[in-house]
């Protein structure tokens, strides 16, 4: 007997989503943040700041609450004016960011603080919260677009916060469960350590699918739907929404699905062949166990997928 929505929503609200005083506990925390670094920017720099958006998993709603296996994270944009668009200009800025929050928080040790390939981390010990600060050369054409570099390649990639929170909004409009299917989605890789495929790249399968299917069937019954298209189509198909311009280029990497807000970008550019293989045949199990475990009505198959804390019961 398949799980009904009810039992995979208790799930949800009371495992997995992030708890309304949590989110507003590290709201605070990065408002706090925020605050600062921008006076400090303002005060000590001549970078201009023209906005700052809370982005990611946690803007979106599809972030899980914090647990051993799944860190909590928040992406912050600051959009940056009067910067030259190019490699060298936005790694002595992130290196600039980077000192200034060093001496922002002077009681922590330098580990807390790291320089990524797009972003500047800050690690909070006591909430366990990571922040990502990530500088973006505003585009003055287009609002709420800018450029986004990786200091490790000079690459460079068009991107816009505000477009991809209102892509996963404009899907929730559709389905109503569109984020609790993001978030199982997630726990799923999360507990089998699938680290090659990214909440973005989960969060786009799952639009694409949505796009194409509709909003119809059980949670359970699209939950499976999105093993299954994985493991049959062995993500070697082009993935791409109406969003996208009908320009796109020609790829060649392993896996391609197209960022929605810039048809020049592969979010899934990273994964390489062998890592297609891993999610794939990872897919593969789980649809079974999910298919055996909805024969059975079995609840300690399900933690296979999810882990020992599934439970669809009343909290």
């Amino acid at each position: 007997m398949p799980l009904i929505d009810a039992q995979l929503r208790r799930y949800d609200s009371n495992v997995l989503r992030l708890p309304a005083d949590k989110r507003k506990e590290y709201h605070q925390q990065v408002d706090r943040l925020i605050e600062n670094l921008c006076t400090n920017i303002r005060n000590k720099t001549d970078i201009k700041i023209t906005k700052v958006v809370k982005a990611g998993s946690f803007a979106k709603f599809t972030i899980l609450r914090r647990t051993k296996t799944d860190p909590v994270d928040v992406d912050v944009v600051f959009y940056i004016e009067g910067k030259d668009v190019d490699a060298e200009t936005f790694e002595s800025l992130s290196e600039q960011i980077h000192d200034l929050l060093i001496k922002q928080y002077p009681n922590k040790s330098v580990e807390h603080f790291e320089i990524q390939r797009k972003a500047a981390t800050v690690r909070f010990v006591g909430s366990g919260l990571s922040v990502d600060i990530v500088p973006v050369v505003a585009n003055n054409i287009r609002d709420g677009y800018g450029w986004q570099f990786d200091i490790h390649d000079g690459s460079r990639v068009e991107t816009c916060a505000p477009c991809q929170i209102k892509f996963v909004r404009d899907r929730k409009d559709v389905d109503k469960d569109h984020r609790t299917l993001i978030r199982l989605a997630k726990k799923w890789r999360n507990h089998v350590e699938i680290k090659p495929l990214k909440s973005f790249a989960i969060e786009l399968i799952l639009a694409y699918l949505l796009d194409r299917d509709g909003p119809g069937g059980s949670i359970e019954r699209k939950f499976c739907n999105f093993l299954l298209y994985i493991a049959q189509s062995g993500l070697k198909e082009t993935i791409s929404f109406p969003e996208n311009s009908i320009f796109q280029p020609q790829f060649s990497d392993p896996v391609v699905i197209i960022d929605p807000v810039c048809s020049t970008n592969n979010v899934a550019s990273r994964i390489s062949e062998e890592e297609r293989q891993q999610i794939v045949a990872a897919a593969t199990e789980a649809w079974e166990v999910a298919h055996f475990a909805s024969v059975e009505h079995d609840p300690e198959h399900w933690k296979e997928i999810f882990g020992p804390r599934f439970s669809t019961e009343d909290a």
